[in-house]
């Protein structure tokens, strides 16, 4: 950010492996199961939270609410004027990206003379200013108006901070219903259908290149690798070579794999996490990026991930 958180057997690729949902990259957002909520708009999935609206004006009364709402999703903070020029050339460019991310982050306006101490708190010295706040926490985005790729790349970057702290939640603003998400990708999952795993993950890659945050494409290429790593593994050879040498680093890989695959999480953790303390180097190195591949796999808020992520950092450090 510019200046400133029993193991089955794979099957072929065009029938996955049992305990891999790929139906799950279709879309993170339409995961969780739906909730009554208190607006007019009826039932909300679990991981989304209501809003006022996408972006709406605070005031010094309701900056707390602002505060609150950060927990779970990042609220974008835009201290302006009415007699800033600037502002106004800004203020569209945020408006724009804020729709066009649908949810993931809200807009929150304040004019700092009408709210002094907003201005203060965040010791705002020209305007425009754009803040941050994540989990209660500030984080400074930029000062002046800024072309639109440019605030574009900032939202990103502050959407990948986000995505690691483990926010995962959707703004919908107060009477609307959550619409069904379209799957995402479409492209990667009619070659997943048509069991092309090299295309599908070639769709993902491309898409992270244009959006480094895009958490569908994300998790669809960390699942195609793990289908592609798997697709020509002989588990009986794999399982052996495994049990012959405890120490070894790609019979332990293949392994978690098929652990993982099979639906075996912790077993695949427990074994990774294992060989990691008998290994060094490139090695080490190897195995830490292959949890990292796997954690994106099962989702960073999993149970079991949080779990086997306290773990690898306390093997490293």
């Amino acid at each position: 950010m510019t200046q400133p958180p029993q193991h089955p057997d794979p099957q072929s690729p065009a029938q996955p492996q049992q305990g891999l949902d790929l139906s799950a990259v279709r879309t993170q957002r339409g995961a969780a199961a739906p909730t009554t909520g208190d607006g007019a708009g009826g039932a909300l999935p679990d991981n989304a939270v209501e809003v006022p609206a996408l972006v709406f004006d605070v005031t010094e009364e309701t900056f707390n609410d602002v505060v609150q709402l950060s927990a779970d999703v990042p609220v974008v903070i835009d201290l302006w004027a009415d007699w800033c020029g600037p502002c106004k050339q800004l203020s569209p460019v945020l408006d724009r990206v804020v729709a066009d991310l649908g949810g993931r982050v809200v807009l929150a306006k304040v004019d700092v003379d009408a709210n002094p101490r907003i201005q203060q708190m965040f010791q705002v010295q020209s305007i425009p200013t754009v803040v941050a706040i994540v989990q209660g926490q500030p984080v400074p985005l930029f000062q002046g108006a800024q072309p639109e790729p440019q605030v574009r790349q900032v939202f990103d970057q502050l959407l990948q901070a986000a995505a690691q702290a483990g926010m995962t939640k959707i703004a919908v603003p107060r009477g609307q219903e959550m619409p069904e998400p379209e799957p995402a990708h479409p492209e990667a999952l009619a070659a997943l259908e048509a069991g092309d795993l090299d295309t599908a993950a070639e769709v993902y890659r491309k898409a992270l290149a244009e959006a480094p945050a895009d958490e569908d494409a994300k998790v669809g290429l960390a699942r195609v690798g793990l289908l592609q790593r798997t697709r020509d593994l002989d588990p009986q050879a794999v399982r052996e070579a495994a049990a012959a040498d405890p120490r070894s680093v790609p019979a332990a890989l293949d392994c978690a794999d098929l652990d993982l695959a099979g639906g075996h999480v912790d077993d695949a953790f427990s074994r990774l996490l294992t060989v990691l303390t008998t290994s060094a180097g490139e090695e080490k190195e190897t195995v830490r990026v292959r949890l990292l591949e796997l954690f994106e796999v099962v989702g960073g808020t999993d149970p079991r991930v949080v779990k086997a992520r306290a773990r690898l950092m306390r093997s490293l450090f």
